[in-house]
């Protein structure tokens, strides 16, 4: 059984029935595909914590709003050969270009390795926490805070959407007639199975900007612009134009589970993230050297 280094963090909803419930019931509700017995056997093993890292007794309450640290357990974790590259670092923030199907926090059968984790073992810094996230599949820039005095200001500037991202993808191109709009607005929600989001009517919540920048045979190269996070919203928006990312198992039909198949990526990056540091006062632009030539690879 392979254990995670560091442990995953849960936040009871700030608004629950009663004030408070149960621990195992929390678990149990928000994690329902590991199962009541499995999370019994880890607070038993002390494997749950609270957030001063003592652990859960089996009939603790929670109060709303409490954060739950636990760690993760598989039978076995796969060793991805994939290595991340350094972009810059300071002593506020880190800045790493990720390979594909490299998660960047424990997720499914990766418990360690995971970005994160290779990021607090490369530098000694337990505290490193991501300033925000991209999919396990797809590869680029992500964002680290080093110091959890200063964190708070780098975090505010996603919240206030003072951050400009861009991506880029290669898709399926499903003919010449096809006329694109250079922006999509439309709402998400999550979907079915879990992992899935969809698009419903309603009040929009996800925005898209997005410029096609070539076509070789069948195959398309956009640019795109989230205004919004919500997730799996690149992937969403292509499929919905007809024109899904290649190697993409999830839109716009899930298909069958099979190992990855580390010859054919999906084809995501996120080539550029670019703000005002708070710190230093001064522009800050990273960008990712992967996809020189992103309709041949």
């Amino acid at each position: 059984m392979v254990v995670s280094v560091s442990p995953s963090t849960v936040r009871v909803p700030w608004e629950i029935p009663g004030g408070s419930l149960l621990l195992l019931d929390f678990l149990d509700t928000r994690f329902p595909w590991i199962g009541r017995h499995e999370w019994t056997r880890r607070i038993h093993r002390n494997l749950v914590l609270r957030e001063d890292r003592t652990p859960f007794t089996l009939v603790a309450a929670l109060k709303a709003g409490t954060k739950v640290l636990y760690y993760r357990e598989v039978d076995a974790e796969p060793i991805l050969p994939f290595k991340e590259k350094i972009i810059f670092q300071n002593d506020h923030l880190i800045a790493a270009c990720k390979p594909h199907f490299l998660p960047v926090v424990p997720a499914g059968p990766h418990v360690n390795e995971t970005l994160l984790n290779r990021l607090k073992t490369k530098f000694s810094n337990p505290d490193l926490v991501p300033i925000h996230r991209i999919d396990r599949e797809t590869a680029g820039v992500v964002l680290f805070s080093v110091d959890p005095t200063t964190r708070g200001a780098f975090q505010r500037l996603f919240m206030e959407k003072k951050v400009t991202k861009v991506y880029e993808a290669v898709t399926h191109w499903p003919g010449s007639s096809t006329s694109l709009p250079d922006r999509i607005i439309n709402r998400i929600e999550r979907g079915e199975p879990w992992f899935r989001n969809t698009i419903v009517p309603g009040k929009p919540n996800a925005e898209t900007r997005l410029k096609l920048l070539g076509i070789k045979n069948n195959r398309a190269f956009f640019r795109l612009f989230p205004l919004t996070g919500k997730k799996h919203q690149l992937r969403i928006h292509l499929a919905s134009l007809g024109c899904p990312l290649e190697n993409d198992r999830y839109y716009p039909d899930l298909l069958p589970k099979q190992p990855d198949d580390w010859k054919h990526p999906l084809m995501l990056l996120s080539r550029e993230v670019r703000f005002m540091d708070p710190i230093a006062q001064k522009e800050r632009i990273f960008t990712s050297l992967r996809w020189k030539d992103p309709l041949v690879v």
